[in-house]
């Protein structure tokens, strides 16, 4: 698929439009309700969705088919994102009205994370027909890691990255505001929002790295891959908000997940086989029944829980 240059162009244009947009709409640091997270949800989710209408047009149906299976992939393991992010924001004890500024910048840090690994993985499936593997394998051992390890216990501030960070810059162990930086001792430090942030964006570069993989299963095209992310990852912050109360009843959701890691690595695999790659419909309808399953599977287990409320987001350990 060729994509002229203004065509990065304008998509680079509009991703900045958006995220200025809710910048500025955010900026008086308020606890945002369940209200208002559907409702942004609502506007980032349609707004993907008609940016696979809008490549429908103009690609044909090939090109918009795999571009919904990449977002529909990618939406889905964001969900697993929202869940890691929960248990960092109770973890550090994050006010909830500093939580959307550290998700605003982590979804920057996200974009240019998955931006980097879509144009390298790319280039080295059509390099080296073996990456294509390597990244299969990969894919298969984290699906499996998924399933099986989803409960191991947590702890953020042990992450490698952050432990380097609070070595290099002098960090206070407080909240200053909705500050990543103070004054301590009249040297400029790093507040305890900024260690948050490098937990939120440690973690990320783990998603970032699977689910760059998981959709590069499925084409190869950096424009395709690169748009199916980015639409994905810009609701990252209002989905966490709509949410993180309600994961307690997606119990088995990471089954699911799993399977379409695992089947993404699959299919990358056969694509070097006489099999060759799938049909995108065959593809799509994986992902569709898959997701299906799995939340319904979940919803039905947890049906006698209690719906939490917006002063309980977090859920506990599944």
């Amino acid at each position: 698929m060729s994509v002229p240059w203004w065509a990065w162009l304008a998509l680079t244009v509009a991703i900045a439009v958006m995220l200025a947009v809710d910048l500025f709409l955010h900026r008086d640091n308020h606890v945002i309700g369940f209200r208002e997270a559907v409702i942004w949800s609502a506007v980032w989710i349609a707004a993907g969705l008609a940016f696979g209408v809008l490549l429908w047009v103009w690609q044909g149906d090939e090109a918009a088919g795999a571009y919904y299976a990449g977002y529909l992939i990618e939406k889905a393991l964001s969900v697993d994102n929202v869940f890691v992010f929960a248990l960092i924001f109770t973890y550090f004890a994050v006010p909830a009205a500093y939580q959307h500024k550290v998700l605003f910048w982590g979804v920057i840090g996200a974009l240019v994370f998955r931006l980097v690994f879509i144009f390298v993985g790319a280039e080295l499936l059509e390099t080296f027909f073996w990456t294509a593997y390597v990244f299969g394998v990969f894919l298969i051992y984290t699906g499996w890691k998924m399933a099986f390890k989803h409960d191991a216990e947590m702890h953020p501030d042990r992450n490698i990255i952050v432990r380097l960070v609070r070595r290099i810059i002098p960090t206070d162990a407080r909240y200053h505001g909705d500050k990543f930086f103070t004054r301590m001792d009249g040297k400029r430090a790093a507040t305890l929002l900024f260690v948050v942030l490098i937990a939120v964006e440690a973690t990320d570069l783990i998603f970032a790295i699977d689910s760059v993989a998981a959709i590069l299963a499925i084409t190869t095209s950096t424009f395709i891959v690169w748009t199916a992310n980015a639409f994905a990852v810009l609701g990252l912050r209002s989905l966490y908000f709509c949410l993180a109360g309600l994961l307690r009843r997606f119990v088995h959701l990471h089954y699911g997940l799993a399977f379409l890691l695992a089947f993404a690595g699959v299919k990358l695999i056969l694509s070097e086989t006489p099999v060759g790659k799938l049909p995108i419909p065959v593809t799509l309808g994986v992902i569709i029944a898959t997701l299906a399953v799995s939340i319904g599977w979940s919803l039905a287990a947890t049906r006698s829980r209690p719906v939490p409320t917006d002063d309980s987001r977090t859920p506990p350990r599944h």
